[in-house]
């Protein structure tokens, strides 16, 4: 028999209230199966006596690494890439773009083309002729990336030797290869790698070895025909990590010693030896008044996984050591991974000096000696680091020099044979030093170039900020009586220009160079 209405209601009531209980009960078992247990589940039921492996890849330690950012919006994006489309006018701009350090030049190119510099930090994009369509004009910017975060994430056998360089608009493509050129710092160039990140300047970097034909890294630049923009750096990868070098620049910083000042804080960066690592440090001590002492020390740095080490040796009379430590250490990957660390000692004039007539005439200058060295090699590498300021230095910045943007770039072939040829100090001294001295630079100045890796390469890029031309460095070469480079100039341009030369093979000049409003010259070899 059917049963009744009555008896039926709660057999319905059990499976209204029951069905739905035991699907919630399924489902969080389901889920607890599928969710990972938390990292401090996992870490109380792992044996105690295994240990995690060790990751290759380079990470950074918890006071080094990079900001978290809330992500950008669409207006902001927005506004970041138009400020890289602002007008500079043919300056280089240093500017805080949302949390990014850049510094950036903007031009308009039309179909004759055209070249943009960063100033100081030997950095350039040329744009050739008939690059960009009759009728048509592009709006480029070249942009230098302060922000660590950008570069590629390396493996402990690598060392980041160059800057993060950015041709923007991203991907902007032309009808012929524009040239990037940028300064690495690689003691072997042929271990040096080009990278490159196909992706926007805000967007996740994908670094990737570059593998284009045409690419070209010399002793210390970086030569890049670009097919169309992106992102850029380049890479030391060794075969082998004991024979991996780069060069290191080791610049003294500190503020002005006044009268009455009691302490004084010195601090000393370990930069990848190029321009625009020098510029970072420079503009990083802007707000702490900082000044550079003297030239920069060149360092040769080992790939042996080696802290770098920096120990006082000496104070002046009248002064003595604030921190609790003579010797600081700089972790390795700091300075392989191309950081820029730095280390700061503080001095403090001993007690009572002031009262003594002649103990304070003694501290009224500070004079500083410092061994630098990696670790194991203190006794077989060794650097030495002489500090001096006194109250009576004057610390005046001379006023910048206004040049014109645009930079005539001597061709990397030519460059590179005059280089070669200037190099060797002459007893005369009619090499790099003779050129610089008809630049306008005096002997100080010449005696900062002799301290950098290849003098005559700075002399050179100096002749070419100055917007030179080939004619007047060949009336330089000839004026200060070297035949070879004028010579070596001349070939280039009979080249170039379908020009006969003597049947003795001795080039001659055909063309008249202009000095001056009265001054014209007419040479023969």
């Amino acid at each position: 028999p059917c049963p009744s209405r009555s008896q039926s209601l709660p057999l319905q009531l059990l499976l209204l209230v029951g069905v739905p209980v035991a699907t919630v009960l399924l489902l969080v078992q389901c889920l607890r199966w599928g969710c990972p247990r938390s990292r401090h589940q996992e870490e109380s039921e792992a044996p105690q006596d295994v240990e995690e492996p060790v990751p290759e890849a380079f990470s950074l330690p918890d006071d080094d690494a990079p900001r978290q950012y809330l992500p950008a919006t669409l207006t902001e994006m927005a506004n970041f890439y138009q400020e890289l489309l602002t007008p500079t006018e043919g300056r280089t701009v240093i500017r805080q773009v949302m949390n990014k350090l850049l510094v950036f030049a903007w031009r308009e190119v039309d179909h004759q083309g055209g070249c943009l510099l960063l100033k100081d930090v030997g950095i350039s994009l040329f744009i050739p002729p008939g690059a960009v369509a009759l009728g048509r004009r592009e709006q480029v910017s070249l942009v230098l990336v302060w922000d660590l975060s950008d570069a590629p994430t390396l493996l402990s056998t690598q060392a980041l030797v160059s800057p993060v360089v950015a041709c923007s608009p991203h991907g902007a493509s032309f009808l012929k290869p524009c040239t990037l050129t940028f300064k690495h710092c690689a003691q072997n160039s042929s271990y040096a790698c080009i990278y490159s990140s196909n992706t926007a300047l805000l967007d996740d970097k994908i670094w990737k070895p570059l593998g284009q034909p045409g690419a070209h890294t010399s002793r210390d630049e970086c030569r890049i025909p670009l097919s169309h923009f992106s992102l850029y750096t380049c890479v030391l990868e060794a075969p082998n990590e004991y024979d991996a070098r780069k060069w290191l620049q080791l610049a003294v910083f500190c503020s002005a010693l006044v009268p009455g000042q009691s302490h004084l804080q010195l601090r000393v960066y370990f930069l990848n030896n190029t321009p625009c690592a020098l510029q970072w440090a420079m503009t990083n001590e802007e707000p702490y008044g900082g000044r550079l002492r003297g030239p920069c020390q060149l360092f040769d740095f080992m790939g042996t996984r080696g802290d770098q080490y920096l120990k006082l040796k000496y104070i002046s009379e009248g002064w003595e050591n604030v921190d609790d430590s003579s010797c600081q250490m700089v972790p390795y990957l700091h300075i392989w991974h191309g950081k820029c660390p730095f280390r700061s000692f503080c001095f403090k004039k001993k007690a009572g000096t002031n009262e003594d007539e002649d103990n304070a005439a003694l501290t009224n200058e500070i004079i500083v000696t410092m061994h630098t060295f990696q670790n194991g090699l203190e006794t077989k590498y060794m650097e030495i680091l002489r500090f001096q300021a006194s109250e009576e230095e004057t610390w005046a910045v001379p006023p910048p020099v206004s040049r014109p943007a645009p930079c005539n770039r001597l061709p990397p072939e030519l460059f590179e044979q005059l280089q070669m040829l200037l190099e060797p100090n002459s007893i005369t001294g009619n090499d790099w030093r003779k050129l610089a001295s008809h630049l306008g630079l005096c002997g100080m100045k010449i005696r900062f170039l002799s301290c950098q890796r290849s003098p005559a390469a700075a002399v050179l890029e100096l002749f070419e900020e100055q917007n030179g031309s080939l004619q007047e460095l060949h009336y330089l070469m000839t004026s200060m009586e070297r035949l070879d480079c004028a010579s070596a100039i001349q070939v280039y341009l009979n080249s170039k220009q379908g020009q006969p030369s003597t049947p003795s093979g001795t080039p001659v000049i055909a063309h008249k160079i202009e000095f001056g409003e009265n001054l014209e010259l007419d040479v023969k070899l």
